[in-house]
């Protein structure tokens, strides 16, 4: 048998093009920007659709959060660090656009390594054979120094850690993120998984100082958390695990205690897809009654245009 029964389309009902709902618009298309036109010329001429449209969103929400003095907390892992991003957030934290900032181990330890020698980096494939993988002196005996300092004066990690580097005689230090954060006087918290990060395969390290002082900071992160309301931003950068579920852990237990959160952006920023990164914080500021923003892309491209159009339009 060659001929089969065709569906008959003769009744099929039609409706006007100008009366149907479309997706996609002529107002919401881009523009050519002018040349030697400013960054926020530039944001401006992209076409108001998809990530287009979300970077938008994403500086207007940290601009409005400024000018209603509301808090825009940046959670950022050590890649954000490693692409060379140190200045755009040092000057993030100077001009008073990030409220307080928080990192995980791996991020002091990048942080601490470019203000001692200006790099960082190690190259794993090629130490971890031969056992010379996270054994640079002076990198981990630093920071379990701090961590020691921070368990005896009851402080938090990030604050024993980011005023050792800003009082230090380390080469680099104004491209520290955390000593930046100490001398503008806001929040900075390193949150740790112990046995994730070099300085804990060295003898100086002591679990009970590195874990207090995390602990520490993870209160003084929550506290940060209250202040999440009508109009507040966190943002992740490059942290699949370890920052996402210390931003779920404080949402538990600031509701627990009756703050009344909510109507914040969350928003992540990230090269490829996570699944903590899209809970924690963009369902969860959905949940809450606010807006989630996922932009993926790479922090070295993404991060300055923001930052630039930010600045730009807080001036």
């Amino acid at each position: 048998m060659d001929r089969y029964e065709e569906l008959n389309l003769e009744a099929v009902s039609t409706e006007p093009l100008a009366e149907r709902p479309s997706n996609v618009h002529i107002s919401n298309f881009g523009s050519v920007c002018p040349a030697q036109a400013n960054v926020g010329s530039f944001i401006d001429s992209l076409p108001n659709i998809l990530v287009g449209r979300d970077i938008k969103r994403v500086i207007e929400a940290i601009v409005s959060a400024r000018q209603q003095d509301l808090p825009v907390i940046f959670c950022y892992g050590a890649h954000v660090v490693k692409v060379g991003l140190a200045p755009v957030i040092i000057e993030l934290i100077t001009q008073g656009v990030l409220t307080s900032i928080a990192t995980n181990g791996a991020g002091a330890i990048h942080d601490v390594e470019i203000a001692l020698a200006g790099h960082t980096s190690e190259d794993v494939a090629v130490a971890l054979p031969s056992g010379r993988f996270g054994m640079a002196k002076e990198t981990s005996e630093f920071i379990n120094a701090a961590a020691q300092q921070a368990y005896q004066e009851e402080i938090g990690l990030g604050t024993a850690t980011a005023r050792q580097i800003a009082n230090s005689d380390g080469e680099h230090i104004e491209l520290s993120i955390l000593a930046a954060a100490y001398q503008q006087q806001i929040p900075a918290t390193v949150h740790v998984a112990l046995g994730t990060d070099i300085n804990h395969i060295h003898p100086s390290a002591d679990g009970a100082a590195i874990g207090a002082g995390s602990l520490r900071d993870f209160r003084i992160f929550a506290h940060q958390v209250t202040k999440l309301r009508d109009g507040g931003v966190i943002i992740v950068a490059g942290s699949a695990v370890v920052l996402p579920l210390i931003i779920e852990k404080s949402l538990a237990v600031v509701r627990n205690l009756g703050h009344k959160i909510g109507g914040f952006t969350g928003v992540n920023l990230d090269f490829t897809k996570q699944y903590r990164s899209a809970l924690n914080p963009v369902a969860r500021a959905g949940e809450f009654g606010g807006e989630g923003i996922t932009l993926i892309g790479h922090h070295e491209i993404n991060i300055p245009l923001i930052a630039a159009s930010v600045l730009e339009k807080l001036s």
